[in-house]
């Protein structure tokens, strides 16, 4: 690729387009970073929210309508989420930005991608975080390369495995590893939060979408429950997002007033850091924990209905933890619908609360796994946001080449 510092100094327009809170995050740090490697002006439109629009960008509407997963919350929406499809899809037709990079939710992105290929073909699109489609349906690649120009990868295996679908890729490292909390955050956590030194702190994280909370919560609850029965109890802490704030808040206390819930993201990473153990829905956030070397048990169900459809639709991969699938093998305890119990969460939370050698073979496994990730190396997001203005600026006849 060429020096973005080197290209002409003309303002470019560049479109991010996020559907769902761990998007949003990312389209946040690229924005930043935008920022801090060029001089050159550059305008950003799109789709995002709290952390895009806090870096910048004017957002066209919210991620209410387009975080959701499941059959259940995904069907009374369609037609709304088809209506943000258009919208998103007919501001590059406006604007014409010199880059469209649609980032994770494929679901939503990807029809956004689809539209914007058909009604304004000459607009570069770019995917940044791919949908796993090398674990469960390869032939999915050679479809996203008919409407995508180039792919930004978080694994490094993923590159070799679009080039060889017809579809160019660049791997710029995951950006979770430059969210590691500041050391000894914990410590301010536990004594802000009135928790002692010796109480025994469980993060608990049921997800970002209101499918998951539904499934998640009473499971989750249950587990702690039995591990308090063999540990003692328990000081717990609930990170939230706000698009599922309010329901996290009620089941709480409901459940016991105790228990902490906060929104803040520099407050997630302290209660991280002084946590003994973490029981988290699968997602980015298992990779966050494992960045800040935190034990964890994983946990993940959805509707019955919507995963026969999957069984019967996709090759389902081996792992669902990316700490797992990076080192093919069960580093971390995960569990998926049916196996997803209080009774398998409770067990595995007692071994790693009481079981030093399990605890640390853990946090010896999730290191491996986060160095792969790029930890240590030029932050990702900067990477990402190198790629994209080259990509934008790359003359026509070479960008297919780039990698």
């Amino acid at each position: 690729m060429t020096d973005s510092s080197q290209v002409e100094q003309g303002p470019l327009t560049i479109m991010l387009v996020a559907g769902e809170p761990s998007g949003d995050a990312l389209g946040g740090q690229i924005i930043e970073a935008f920022k801090s490697i060029t001089d050159r002006p550059v305008r950003v439109v799109g789709v995002g929210g709290e952390h895009m629009r806090a870096a910048g960008l004017h957002s066209l509407f919210g991620l209410d309508d387009t975080s959701v997963m499941g059959l259940r919350e995904v069907v009374p929406r369609i037609p709304r989420i088809l209506r943000r499809v258009r919208e998103a899809a007919d501001l590059a037709v406006r604007v014409k930005p010199d880059i469209a990079v649609m980032i994770d939710s494929p679901d939503f992105t990807h029809r956004v991608a689809r539209r914007i290929k058909r009604l304004a073909p000459d607009v570069r699109l770019v995917n940044y975080v791919a949908p796993q489609v090398w674990a469960s349906r390869p032939k999915r690649a050679q479809k996203m390369a008919q409407y995508f120009d180039h792919v930004l990868c978080l694994l490094p295996f993923e590159v070799p495995f679009f080039e060889k679908h017809g579809l160019p890729a660049t791997f710029v490292g995951h950006p979770v590893v430059e969210r590691a909390p500041a050391p000894g955050v914990g410590v301010s956590f536990r004594a802000g939060h009135g928790i002692s030194e010796a109480q025994k702190l469980l993060v608990l994280l049921p997800g970002s979408r209101v499918s998951e909370v539904r499934y998640l919560w009473d499971i989750f609850r249950q587990a702690v429950e039995m591990t308090e029965e063999r540990t003692g109890p328990l000081a717990v802490v609930v990170p939230t997002v706000p698009t599922v704030a309010r329901r996290v808040r009620e089941a709480a206390t409901k459940w016991r007033p105790s228990i902490h819930v906060i929104e803040d993201s520099k407050e997630k990473w302290a209660a991280f850091d002084a946590s003994d153990v973490a029981l988290a829905a699968s997602g980015t956030v298992s990779t966050e924990l494992a960045l800040a070397s935190k034990p964890m048990v994983v946990g993940y169900r959805v509707g019955a209905l919507t995963a026969r459809i999957a069984r019967q639709l996709m090759t389902l991969p081996p792992h669902i933890t990316l700490v797992n699938l990076i080192l093919n093998r069960r580093a971390i305890p995960e569990f998926v619908q049916e196996n997803c119990t209080p009774e398998n969460l409770s067990r595995e939370l007692v071994s790693l609360l009481t079981n030093p050698s399990t605890r640390m073979a853990q946090v010896v496994a999730s290191g491996e796994a986060i160095k792969a990730l790029g930890f240590g190396d030029e932050p990702p997001s900067v990477r990402a946001a190198r790629a994209i203005l080259e990509l934008a600026t790359a003359p026509r006849e070479e960008k297919d080449s780039q990698n």
